[in-house]
């Protein structure tokens, strides 16, 4: 209950709180709305650099001089710097290459693609947009799968800067699968583009010659980065996830389910290099959660495996004699440590020993 809120009865405080929550999505709806008609309001500025040639037909210094002109014809507003405003003039640059939406929407796309289109350009903050900018100047197609993704996940600035480092268009649907052959081909499609090759764990810290279970528990003990970096719509199932087949009992290394494929996702690691027979065991988890634990609105449960690194050619002959679905990528790593790392640093003790030894000499 809120404090310093009138008590007359439940049915008065929970009205009253319903309504303030009311208000704080009317908050974030309107600051949307906003975000929307600043950036198109941007663009239709950057449509006018480009289109009327203006730098041609009044010189290169007319953008300092309209800086300063719209400065002073709209007190209090902010944005027209005369570096902001060549960043519109990019912003249009840049998208225009893909889809025309100045003066009409879908001239260049299907309608439907054209409409989802501009209204990704239009939601993502200007903050962003200038990180594509700066990245992509020339290259559209880089740009609007970023951005895509942005929208899609909802990334922070800082997330779409690291996603940006990290090469996730290159890495995108690349991993090694047979999904065109086990999977329906209305989800074959969707189940690729949500793989990728190499994974990126550069968010672990890792000492040399770690195992299987080193490299699983630091993966959960980072398991909102690991998510992030899977991709959109899995969900953490479980870790050690056990199994009764028969009189047997079996713990596969990690379980997802994810929301967009409506489907089961068995993730096993390997820090050692590919080798044929990983592939059976991971068919057999897959095999047994469809069996266990798959619905009917479910589809079919899928596999991937994540080793340290693959034979591409051995990889792809081991995936055709396999008839469930299942991929196979890389991970990589940005640090290891030596194994002996801890015993080189000094302890609190040594350190206190070391500044006491230098005080007495002074």
């Amino acid at each position: 209950m809120n404090k310093g809120l009138t008590i007359i009865d439940k049915d008065y405080t929970g009205w009253v709180e319903e309504l303030c929550k009311r208000y704080r999505r009317s908050q974030v709806k309107a600051a949307v709305k906003v975000n929307q008609e600043m950036l198109r309001f941007y663009w239709e500025l950057g449509h006018d650099i480009v289109e009327m040639k203006v730098e041609q037909r009044w010189g290169e210094k007319v953008i300092t001089t309209l800086s300063a002109d719209l400065k002073q014809a709209i007190p209090g507003a902010t944005g027209f710097s005369r570096i902001n405003l060549y960043y519109m003039k990019r912003f249009y640059t840049l998208y225009s290459k893909a889809i025309s939406i100045v003066p009409q929407l879908g001239e260049q796309l299907p309608a439907r693609a054209a409409e989802r289109l501009a209204s990704e350009i239009f939601m993502l903050p200007w903050g962003h947009h200038k990180l594509l900018i700066d990245k992509f100047s020339a290259d559209s197609d880089k740009a609007l799968f970023y951005l895509h993704q942005a929208v899609e996940n909802g990334w922070s600035r800082a997330v779409l800067l690291n996603m940006l480092g990290t090469g996730l268009y290159e890495r995108q649907g690349k991993a090694l699968t047979n999904f065109a052959r086990t999977l329906p081909p209305d989800t074959s499609d969707m189940a690729q583009q949500l793989t990728r090759d190499p994974y990126c764990f550069d968010f672990l810290t890792l000492r040399e010659q770690f195992d299987e279970r080193e490299l699983e528990n630091s993966l959960i003990d980072n398991v909102m980065k690991f998510l992030l970096e899977l991709g959109t719509g899995f969900s953490f199932m479980g870790r050690q996830f056990h199994l009764e087949v028969g009189k047997q009992e079996f713990f596969l290394d990690l379980l997802f389910y994810n929301t967009r494929l409506h489907a089961y996702c068995v993730v096993e690691l390997k820090t050692t290099s590919f080798k044929p027979e990983f592939l059976g065991q991971l068919s057999f988890y897959v095999s047994a959660i469809n069996h266990q634990f798959k619905t009917d609105i479910d589809n079919p449960t899928i596999g991937l495996l994540i080793c340290k690194d693959k034979d591409n050619i051995v990889a792809q002959y081991a995936l055709e004699s396999y008839t469930q679905p299942i991929g196979v990528s890389e991970f990589q790593l940005a640090d290891i440590y030596p194994t002996d790392f801890r015993s080189s640093i000094p302890t609190i003790e040594e350190i206190e020993a070391r500044i006491g030894e230098m005080t007495n000499k002074e």
